[in-house]
């Protein structure tokens, strides 16, 4: 189903209490009485993350032109800063959302926030209503992630069948960001240590190592663009993997601004090949 058919929800919800999870993991706990609108989303999909301005604990929500994939114009002073995170969990009877953020400085307005953020302070929510699959059943299943992807790849791996099998392949600043997943699946985990994700990753070079199966399987990739497309380009030309069988997206590209990478990993995570 195309995105335009889906009914965009938005609402407008409070910092309740927040934790980090690992030197680099920040969970935000979001409260509000309009949690509830969310109630028919799938955890681990996207959404999107509307930052108030500084000096501004209000959310002014901007309109979507899905012909340009781009947001209509706003006031400076009243603009948000827009990013794409994942729907971590929610907890209806308390109208709890969270949401983790990689805390990898004050640059990016979504870190900066997360680090700074405390009890009160408003945070704008936007997503598509409704069920969504994040992936097809199999028997076997590659899962691989940077930082930036593990909020989905923890959101499957919680929603794995006891039968399934897989390795699972997170690549995170060092020893000390490893987080315990859960999941009743049979899941070999490989923990990959990187201090420097904008320069390279060896997330590649292991997903090639591994012994796939030729058979009722399916992998799921979230990671930075040229990682993305070349583990892509691996399992579809070299290993001869189906489209159904591969879901694989480029969350971020190496120096460049999510907004302004936005058209190209789009394009990217289009590919069909």
């Amino acid at each position: 189903m195309s995105k335009k058919n889906f009914k965009t929800i938005k609402a407008e919800l409070c910092v309740d209490r927040k934790e980090y999870i690992t030197p680099h993991y920040i969970r935000v706990y979001l409260k509000g009485e309009e949690v509830k609108i969310f109630q028919n989303t799938t955890v681990g999909v996207n959404n999107k993350i509307l930052v108030p301005p500084k000096g501004l604990n209000k959310v002014y929500f901007p309109e979507f032109d899905y012909e340009s994939m781009q947001w209509k114009p706003q006031p400076e002073a009243l603009k948000p800063a827009v990013r794409t995170y994942t729907h971590r969990g929610i907890n209806l009877e308390d109208n709890e959302m969270w949401i983790d953020f990689v805390a990898h400085g004050e640059e990016g307005p979504a870190s900066a926030w997360a680090i700074n953020a405390k009890k009160g302070d408003v945070l704008g929510l936007m997503m598509h209503d409704g069920q969504t699959e994040l992936y097809t059943k199999a028997d076997w299943y590659l899962l691989v992630a940077d930082a930036t992807g593990i909020p989905v790849i923890a959101s499957i791996l919680e929603d794995l069948p006891a039968e399934a099998k897989g390795v699972c392949i997170l690549e995170v600043f060092g020893k000390e960001d490893e987080q315990k997943l859960d999941t009743k699946a049979d899941i070999r985990f490989i923990w990959l240590h990187n201090q420097h994700p904008q320069e390279t990753s060896n997330l590649p070079s292991y997903v090639k190592q591994q012994n796939l199966p030729e058979t009722s399987k399916f992998g799921y990739v979230a990671a930075e663009f040229n990682s993305v497309k070349e583990i892509r380009t691996y399992l579809r030309k070299t290993k001869n993997w189906k489209r159904e069988e591969l879901n694989a997206y480029s969350y971020w590209k190496s120096g460049v601004a999510e907004d302004k990478s936005a058209v190209e990993r789009h394009e990217e995570n289009e590919v069909t090949v």
